[in-house]
């Protein structure tokens, strides 16, 4: 069975300042799907806007941050193991932080461990360990964390859902004559020196956050595709069916 890495945006799973309980519901059936013939590794976002649903702080401290994520967290977890249960499925949650990836002996024990959740059918969910990570520990959006887990865990491919069908020759929101880019091989430098926009006030990333994410895979011979998380119907049709309708795909 093949490992394939969900990630799904802030922007999605938030609506109006609160969780997009219908978007979890949906993208938590895809996965009961998807899983039927893979082993699927959830990465998301959210945290910090699930928190701030539940206690409204000043999200432009740090600390206050941290703190969103930590509520977040667990109402979020609880969302999705609601959701899980629907199909039968068992999710976990798995917090990391950045410099795993740069220590051997935890990598190894981090690989172990989701071995043993996806080869018992589980659905581990990975974000950031937002409050004890510091400054220069943290990736900062999930957006490399997903590539980076894709990477080291041998993924043969990374989704990212967003709020847009995919990579765009220019911002389609507000330019009605964007043309989407199907198939990507090769990233150039000012595409990922770009200035970072992220689309909602709790979106830490971008379409840039995503192409470095892209660019790394791509460094590594690993593929990712780039789709919309509103509207699930061409993810489904590409991961399910093997048709390429919309949405980017990343690959040599």
């Amino acid at each position: 069975m093949n490992k394939i890495v969900i990630k799904v945006g802030s922007a999605v799973l938030t609506q109006n300042g609160t969780l997009a309980k219908q978007r979890l519901l949906n993208l938590v059936e895809f996965i009961s799907m998807l899983s039927k013939d893979n082993q699927v590794i959830l990465v998301s976002s959210g945290a910090v806007a699930a928190g701030y649903t539940q206690l409204n702080l000043d999200k432009t401290k740090v600390q206050n941050k941290q703190a969103l994520a930590s509520i977040g967290q667990s109402y979020l977890m609880h969302e999705y193991s609601l959701a899980f249960q629907k199909y039968d499925l068992l999710c976990s949650q798995v917090l990391i932080e950045k410099s795993i990836f740069n220590d051997s002996e935890r990598l190894n024990h981090l690989k172990d461990a989701m071995n043993v959740l996806i080869n018992n059918n589980v659905i581990p969910i990975v974000n950031e360990n937002d409050l004890t990570a510091v400054d220069e520990l943290v990736f900062g959006d999930n957006d490399q964390l997903s590539a980076h887990l894709t990477y080291h865990i041998d993924a043969s491919l990374l989704a990212i859902l967003t709020d847009i069908n995919g990579y765009y020759n220019n911002n389609p929101k507000t330019n009605k004559d964007a043309v989407l880019f199907k198939h990507i091989s090769k990233i150039s430098q000012d595409e990922l020196n770009a200035k970072h926009t992220a689309n909602t006030e709790f979106a830490t990333g971008g379409i840039v956050t995503k192409l470095k994410a892209a660019n790394f895979l791509l460094e590594k011979n690993k593929k990712m595709f780039l789709a919309n998380g509103f509207d699930l119907t061409n993810i489904k049709k590409y991961m399910l069916e093997g048709i390429h309708d919309s949405g980017t795909l990343f690959s040599k």
